[in-house]
């Protein structure tokens, strides 16, 4: 299975950010977020350690502590139980890495 192209062709139908699991194991998972220009992943919190890669594209990451615009290859730590948000300044395919 092809999750990255399967999230890129979802895109083309999808009203909102495409969200699909590429890898799980016992104690972390990696999951991979797709864009379309414009669209936002609504705030929510995380319960785990968690880190963003941009892979493709272009994003803005909103939370309390101001906003970091991240480009393709950036990453960023998600602090724990922080309401945070994240908007599409082009299409863009990203990865959360969860766990240790």
């Amino acid at each position: 299975m092809m999750v990255i192209q399967d999230v890129m062709a979802a895109l083309s139908e999808a009203a909102g950010p495409v969200v699909k699991v590429l890898v799980k194991g016992d104690h972390s998972k990696v999951i991979v977020l797709g864009f379309k220009k414009g669209m936002t992943l609504r705030e929510h919190q995380t319960a785990v350690t968690t880190r963003l890669v941009v892979i493709e594209g272009q994003v803005n990451y909103f939370s309390a502590d101001g906003n970091v615009m991240m480009n393709k290859f950036d990453d960023l730590e998600i602090p724990v139980n922080v309401p945070h948000s994240v908007q599409a300044l082009d299409e863009s395919i990203c990865f959360l890495i969860q766990g240790s």
